[in-house]
């Protein structure tokens, strides 16, 4: 059986972590801003640590597993 939760997890966080789609941190203007649509390379950076931390903590520690089969 295949474990499809790293990909599941990891499309969702995406989605929901894309700098500037929800929220942004740091802002352009401000330190949080709330769908704004730009971006900058210190969102981009702050953001992917965001995503590696949560997907570590989701996947290796919570131990989250979906199996389809």
């Amino acid at each position: 059986m295949l474990d499809w939760a790293p990909v599941l997890i990891g499309l969702l966080l995406f989605i929901l972590l894309s700098p500037g789609l929800l929220f942004q941190i740091p802002g352009t203007g401000r330190v949080v801003e709330f769908g704004g649509f730009k971006t900058n390379g210190k969102a981009v950076l702050v953001h992917t640590l965001i995503f590696f931390a949560l997907f570590t903590i989701l996947i290796l520690a919570v131990g989250i597993r979906i199996y389809a089969g």
